[in-house]
């Protein structure tokens, strides 16, 4: 689970006495992806499905902002920071996927005017 992973991250790189301020904007960003994923399957409607899912896709590409700052500055080690940002893009090609579905068929479904 990607969150597990970030939070990993995160205590790691606490231990090796590393830059806070951005790695917890990283843990904000990284974890929050799961817990609206999360808050989409319990949705009470489709519309706050949507929205939920809408929220993980935004802190999906904040945390590849995220992932690549630290990576660049070199506060992440790059082999590190290549492994999260393949998770975290994958969590976003998924995200986008499904996203287009939902359009798709919401398009089929409504009335042309």
């Amino acid at each position: 689970m990607f969150g597990i992973r970030t939070v990993k991250l995160f205590l790691y790189m606490k231990k090796k006495g590393t830059e806070q301020v951005l790695m917890r904007q990283l843990l904000k960003s990284g974890t929050s992806i799961g817990a609206n994923i999360e808050e989409a399957v319990g949705a009470s409607s489709q519309r706050d499905f949507i929205y939920k899912l809408d929220i993980s896709c935004r802190e999906t590409r904040e945390t590849i902002f995220w992932l690549k700052l630290l990576r660049d500055t070199q506060i992440l080690e790059q082999k590190i920071a290549a492994s999260m940002l393949k998770d975290s893009e994958e969590l976003a090609r998924i995200i986008g996927s499904i996203q287009k579905s939902i359009k798709s068929r919401n398009n089929k479904t409504t009335p042309n005017s």
